[in-house]
């Protein structure tokens, strides 16, 4: 099969940043509403996890490596969006002497957030899958998410 006529999914990084309290790092980004958590799309020719450090580097302006993998999410399309993988990597603790620095242009606010406060601040998507990867972080194991839920290959979701 020719690669033109493969099918193209949308792909993304995402990465989890934490304080020393445990706290997710999310951020207010200036094009749209709400908060979302570190990181963007892959681009091409670009791996996962080079996505994930230029994304840190560009949003936040520190340059780590990256931690092992977390969370890999299939994304069902929707009519918001088109299907996609998303994966999570651990990006560490952020030390409360770190100073971040948002590109004033694409993000307005970073604030870190107790687990259970999730939801106030990220779409349910992103809040399950903020939380699955804190338990993958805790637990050890990475895991695979169907539109955040954990599921098995094959699954399907309506």
């Amino acid at each position: 099969m020719m690669a033109r006529t493969l099918p193209q999914k949308r792909s993304a990084t995402t990465v989890l940043l934490t304080d020393p309290h445990g706290r997710v790092l999310v951020l207010r980004p200036t094009y749209k509403l709400g908060w979302e958590l570190p990181g963007g799309a892959v681009e091409l020719g670009e791996s996962p996890a080079a996505a994930g450090v230029r994304e840190v580097a560009e949003e936040l302006g520190l340059a780590l490596a990256l931690g092992r993998l977390l969370v890999l999410d299939y994304v069902p399309a929707s009519a918001e969006r088109t299907e996609g993988l998303i994966v999570v990597f651990d990006g560490g603790i952020v030390e409360e002497s770190v100073e971040l620095t948002l590109p004033p242009d694409e993000l307005s606010a970073a604030e870190f957030v107790d687990e259970d406060r999730l939801e106030r601040y990220l779409p349910a998507l992103q809040a399950r899958r903020a939380r699955a990867a804190l338990r993958a972080r805790r637990e050890g194991n990475a895991v695979y998410l169907e539109d955040g839920r954990t599921a098995g290959a094959g699954a399907a979701h309506t």
